[in-house]
Order: structure tokens, then sequence, then C-alpha cells
């Protein structure tokens, strides 16, 4: 599994990670983001439709109680929070598989379980906040990308080289 770490000191520097992901994914990919509550998991997404052209009257919200949100920014994205997910059994009524076959960049909250069910080969960004740290503090983050597949090892290097990592 390849992987990178970035360190994320300020909401300009995860900007600057969305911009990079923006820039990586393509038409089918996969992409799993994970941290604790309040971590800057939506942020970042939020971040990355802002890149793709979402203008900035249009909110972005966790889809934690609707699931799932759907963008078409010339390049479909199905923004998806699995928090209340009861198991792997509930994801076919979600119908993440058959978006990400047509073509939809899926961008995953709280993924990490469903991750084969979903295709696998997926990027995954884990924002870690220091322990003991508030995540609030932005000092105490940073950002770990692993690439399971071929299809994701592509993405991170496009990442890599966006970033300048």
């Amino acid at each position: 599994m390849s992987s990178v770490s970035i360190p994320l000191p300020s909401r300009r520097a995860t900007k600057l990670l969305a911009r990079a992901l923006a820039l990586a994914v393509k038409p089918g990919d996969l992409v799993i983001v994970s941290g604790p509550l309040g971590a800057g998991k939506t942020f970042l997404v939020r971040a990355a439709l802002r890149e793709l052209g979402l203008p900035e009257e249009e909110a972005v919200a966790s889809p934690t109680f609707s699931l799932v949100h759907d963008y078409d920014l010339g390049l479909r994205l199905v923004h998806a929070d699995l928090y209340r997910l009861g198991g792997v059994e509930e994801l076919p009524a979600l119908g993440l598989s058959e978006e990400r076959d047509a073509g939809a960049v899926l961008l995953v909250e709280w993924g990490e379980p469903y991750v084969a069910a979903l295709g696998g080969d997926a990027l995954a960004i884990t924002i870690r906040v220091r322990p003991g740290a508030d995540a609030a503090n932005e000092t105490s983050r940073s950002a770990t990308l692993e690439a399971s597949g071929t299809r994701s090892r592509a993405a991170l290097e496009r990442m890599r080289a966006a970033l300048g990592a």
C-alpha cells in the first residue's frame, strides 16, 4: 500500500490538499475520508467541491442524515456519509456501487468498513488530530493518504505531484 503524510497546520493547508484531490480524481474513483468527529472531513470535501466549480452560495453540509448528496460539476461527485449505516447489508439501497460504475467519483466519509463492498481500490484520506489536542486547533492536524490499488495509486501520484510532495 502506497502512502504519504501531509501536515495540515492551517485551513489553507487543508484547502491545498482539497485542490490536489480535485485535480487527482477521475470518473469512477473511490475516496474514503476518515477521521474523528470534527476533524475536518466535510471541510475537505467542501473545499474539493469548490475547486471543481461548486458555487460558494451552494451549501455543502455533511450528508449525515440524508446519507448521500449528488453534485454534477462536469464530473459527477457523490458525497456520502456512512456513519449511521447499520451494516454492509444496507449499502445497496444507497446505489453507491452503481453510481461508481456509471462514472461518479465517490467521496465517502466513515466508509472504511465498506471499501470492498464499494468496489475496492480506494484512495483513503485519514485526517488525524494529535491525541489530547482540540480538533479546532489546526496545528495539531495532519492527513495520511493511502492507496489500496492500481487506480488509487495513480490518483495518489497525481495528488503528490499537485502538492509537490
